[in-house]
């Protein structure tokens, strides 16, 4: 119910527009006894509490990916030693599974030309991922390393770690470095499977294994080594 400041402040507005007799019909009329409907212009509190709730839901997340720690850069991850093989690792029977599946994979992109070979199965090989593989250090501009034989487990841009079975963890350098490394080959007529050999030029491998599976390579003169 209106008070009766409220009804003063109503006639005297009234007043101003309409006659004295005019006035009072119309109040009487059309505003003392009707209804008035009053809707709210604000959410109800729970509303208001859901809304705060997401608010800060929203600037937690903000601040919680603000204080994520930045990826480690690759000088860190090398200072850290994250990808060195501890030294009770670095045994050749801990990496011949590794071996036998990429015995697998190699078949896998060779296809048929691994029985024929040819500029299209070292197409494919020059591409490969390496990690795996078994290779010999064939020819050297260090004598030393003529005959090592081990398993890849890290091919670097610059170098490649094998592990052999009686020196553990070798680094040998790819400049001036030739691998051979074989696949084996099963036969159709069940007989002991056949040795695919290839020799790999380190001179040309010297890129990180995830570029060089987008790069073509194209045949052309290499120096001895």
């Amino acid at each position: 119910m209106a008070s009766s400041e409220q009804i003063k402040v109503t006639q005297d507005l009234l007043a101003r527009a309409h006659s004295p007799d005019s006035a009072n019909r119309i109040y009487s009329d059309k505003i003392q006894y009707r209804t008035l409907q009053l809707k709210p212009t604000s959410p109800p509190p729970a509303a208001l509490n859901a809304r705060a709730a997401r608010h800060r839901a929203r600037q937690q997340e903000k601040l919680r990916g603000k204080q994520r720690p930045k990826p480690l850069s690759a000088r860190e991850r090398r200072q850290l030693g994250l990808y060195d093989i501890p030294k009770e690792g670095q045994r050749y029977e801990t990496f011949e599974g590794l071996n036998k599946l990429w015995m697998g994979y190699a078949m896998e992109i060779l296809g048929n030309d691994v029985y024929t070979g040819g500029p299209l199965a070292a197409a494919k090989l020059a591409s490969a991922e390496f990690h795996g593989a078994e290779a010999e250090v064939v020819r050297s501009r260090c004598p030393g390393r003529v005959g090592l034989k081990g398993i890849i487990v890290r091919d670097r841009k610059f170098v490649v770690e094998l592990v052999t079975r009686k020196r553990g963890l070798k680094v040998i350098p790819k400049e001036g470095t030739v691998f051979r490394v074989e696949v084996s080959v099963p036969q159709q007529s069940g007989d002991a499977p056949e040795q695919f050999a290839f020799e790999v030029y380190g001179d040309q491998m010297m890129l990180r294994s995830a570029d060089r599976a987008n790069r073509k390579f194209k045949s052309h003169f290499l120096k001895n080594v």
